[in-house]
């Protein structure tokens, strides 16, 4: 019966349905053909999304969508144009660090590529950059958000198995970073190899007053952090606190939001609430039935037959992840996997927070992986070219991230240190 629920999920898949469509019919397949009462349905939909964290999942969603509305988002991209601007390539450094700053909030790598993707994406085409390069550069950089806290897929991976959110988001800090830092440097060597242009120095005056006028968008990620950290409020919580900041900061102090702004902002936030706690129902469905069909058991039993070295089960699921994240949609894969995986990987002695850490950066790797790479069909979208030419040019940025994730995998110490560190 598993392979009736499997086969035909991939086959709806085949058929570019919506995942979270995929995954319900193939469920209600299986409970028909199993004769199992559909009340089982609405059951464990519901108790999926009845978790208190999961509502600081459209806070967070609000929020970055404020900061956009409310000119943060724009306040960043010009204040790492100031401090980066005059190196060679500084329009493509600057759009990657506007991703790392602007990930402490928005928590998700698409909402990333759509909002600085717009702004930044036609600018470096202005200035003389290929379109393809520039579109590889918005789409891999956006893979730092979920990983620099606060982040979505964080939250979610410690609702399936109850580790600590905090510890989560201290965890992603250092390999956020690192996956930040690496490709900067690639950028800028693409840069000087190609010739792409450069501005002229800012003025230490202009650095200040820049820096002045995105303070208010760099304090929103302090204080989301140091709450939380801090044992101040809970994710959920600390999720409407930054919707409250975001409109405040919006309204009053940049003024560039306005009440009808503010209203679309909270109706488009809702659909995308709503579409993403549909797919977490399907999901926790999709993961009951393979629960009763002892996929977990399986699983764990077909990789510790091969191995009980835990870097080489780890080298096998962060193999079975690249290939999973090239078509499946990031939440969803975690939603089904990760309880499955984490259980083999802590069979082994592999510390949760580790392995949490680095299944979500396998995951967000697949937002730049061919054929399905979300991060790369937005950013296509927005610079007006193929995907074929976009992922090409993603290529080298693919690579890199692949390295930081090997890195990420063979020392536990880059995840680990800062959540034991906090913990003395």
């Amino acid at each position: 019966m598993i392979w009736l629920l499997l086969g035909s999920f991939v086959v709806f898949l085949g058929l570019r349905f919506p995942i979270a469509f995929a995954l319900g019919l193939s469920c209600l397949l299986y409970l028909v053909v199993a004769d199992i009462p559909l009340i089982v349905v609405p059951m464990k939909m519901y108790s999926g999304i009845d978790v208190f964290v999961l509502l600081s999942i459209p806070g967070f969603i609000m929020a970055g969508n404020l900061m956009n509305q409310g000119g943060l988002t724009e306040k960043i991209i010009t204040f790492c144009n100031r401090l980066v601007g005059h190196i060679r390539g500084g329009l493509a450094l600057a759009n990657i660090a506007a991703s790392m700053l602007f990930a402490g909030i928005s928590g998700t790598a698409i909402s990333d590529t759509a909002s600085i993707g717009s702004v930044m994406i036609p600018a470096m085409k202005r200035e003389g950059y290929d379109a393809p390069f520039a579109c590889a550069v918005t789409a891999s950089s956006s893979t730092v958000g979920p990983i620099i806290p606060p982040s979505v897929s964080m939250i979610i991976a410690a609702t399936l198995t109850g580790l600590s959110v905090g510890k989560l988001f201290l965890a992603g800090a250092i390999p956020g970073l690192l996956l930040g830092l690496s490709l900067l440097g690639l950028t800028y060597y693409i840069s000087r190899k190609r010739k792409y242009p450069v501005h002229d120095r800012s003025s230490l005056r202009q650095i200040a007053r820049s820096f002045f006028d995105t303070f208010w968008a760099l304090l929103m990620t302090v204080v989301i952090l140091y709450g939380i950290i801090g044992g101040f409020f809970t994710p959920t919580e600390a999720s409407i606190v930054a919707v409250i900041y975001a409109l405040l900061v919006g309204l009053f102090v940049y003024r560039r939001l306005t009440v009808k702004k503010a209203l679309v902002v909270f109706l488009d936030s809702m659909k995308t609430s709503a579409a993403l706690m549909v797919l977490i129902g399907f999901a926790n469905l999709f993961g009951w039935i393979l629960i009763i069909e002892r996929l977990p058991q399986a699983v764990s039993a077909g990789i510790l037959d091969l191995t009980g070295n835990p870097y080489l089960v780890l080298l096998l699921i962060n193999l079975l992840l690249i290939f999973v994240g090239t078509f499946m949609e990031t939440i969803a894969a975690l939603l089904i996997l990760f309880p499955i995986l984490l259980n083999v990987a802590m069979e082994v002695g592999i510390d949760p927070i580790h392995f949490a850490v680095v299944a979500v950066l396998n995951l967000m790797i697949g937002l730049t992986t061919p054929p399905l790479g979300v991060c790369l069909f937005v950013a296509a979208g927005i610079g007006k070219t193929s995907i074929g030419s976009v992922a090409r040019a993603g290529f080298p940025f693919l690579l890199m991230s692949l390295l930081v994730l090997a890195l990420v995998t063979l020392f536990p110490g880059l995840s680990l240190w800062l959540p034991e560190l906090f913990a003395d």
